[in-house]
């Protein structure tokens, strides 16, 4: 089976499609830009709220090994590990939270692209093909948003 196009781009040099063109053209039609935001959304918030659970008990209550973590592994520069350790559990249950919701998404994207960077920056530095991946998902989010499956889109915050 054989299309004519008049995009230049996306024709192949004869001018002609084939079947095997079709296949970009269904995954465009079939993956709009907002399921991709969403499913962007829903992945980086999974990694971050996991994380966010080993340092807490019960519905939000810091554990003395999460505290220690940060005095021995996670060591951040200017903050107490006590206080490193609340605003870490603190950031990784409500900004996915937020952007599972997709309500204030992209300051809720923002805030883990800036956990992202202190993880990289000052505890694992040798893991940046991992916090890139983080950032690849984040960065669209912050630039575009929630897209049309958002609470931002309905409450009209950009």
């Amino acid at each position: 089976m054989m299309l004519a196009t008049t995009d230049p781009i996306l024709a192949p040099a004869t001018g002609k499609r084939t079947l095997f063109d079709l296949v970009p053209d269904l995954a465009g039609k079939l993956l709009p830009l907002s399921m991709l935001l969403l499913v962007q959304r829903l992945g980086v918030a999974a990694i971050f709220f996991l994380s966010g659970r080993t340092k807490v008990t019960g519905l939000f209550t810091v554990t003395d090994e999460a505290i220690e973590l940060f005095r021995s592994e996670y060591a951040l520069p200017l903050l107490s590990p006590e206080v490193a350790a609340y605003a870490a559990a603190g950031g990784e249950h409500l900004f996915p939270i937020l952007l599972v919701l997709g309500l204030f998404t992209r300051y809720a994207a923002l805030g883990l692209l800036g956990m992202t960077l202190v993880i990289q920056l000052f505890v694992y530095p040798d893991a940046w093909p991992t916090h890139l991946s983080w950032a690849g998902l984040l960065l669209p989010i912050i630039a575009m948003g929630g897209g049309r499956f958002a609470l931002d889109r309905i409450a009209r915050i950009r």
